[in-house]
């Protein structure tokens, strides 16, 4: 475990990140496995539609459709994960996930890190996700409703 925080850390540092560090969707598995929280702040359609992660706490980041920040963000995060254990958020390319680990350390979450790729990974030259990068590329676990 320390060893992945480390190399998110060194990550992090380089990325002139305000939290903990940037994860790969292995290791935040490896560390999920461990006892750190995934919190996916995807849509709610999105999980329907495209997947969830096994295991994992589901908070909107942003609301659906309308698109809003949720403005309930953190008091659900609260009621899910303690601020003195390490949580990691997860989106669909790493970009809202990003913003859900800022607020998180600003609002006194200790150990907050953001998963790059996401679950569905960057896009490819022709513009389609799931093969460059994100979680499901690296083949871990989800499920499809």
């Amino acid at each position: 475990m320390d060893t992945i925080k480390k190399k998110a850390q060194e990550r992090g540092q380089k990325l002139r990140l305000s939290y903990s560090g940037a994860l790969l969707p292995t290791e935040a598995h490896a560390l999920m496995q461990q006892g750190a929280k995934l919190v996916d702040v995807r849509t709610d359609a999105e999980l329907q539609y495209v997947g969830a992660i096994p295991g994992s706490v589901t908070i909107e980041w942003n609301t659906y459709p309308e698109g809003q920040r949720n403005p309930a963000f953190l008091e659900q995060l609260a009621t899910s994960v303690r601020k003195d254990e390490p949580v990691m958020f997860i989106c669909r390319s790493g970009a809202r996930s990003h913003g859900a680990a800022e607020a998180a350390m600003r609002a006194g979450w200790q150990e907050t890190y953001n998963v790059l790729e996401g679950f569905e990974g960057d896009q490819d030259a022709e513009h389609h996700r799931n093969s460059l990068g994100g979680w499901r590329h690296a083949g871990l676990p989800w499920v499809q409703s």
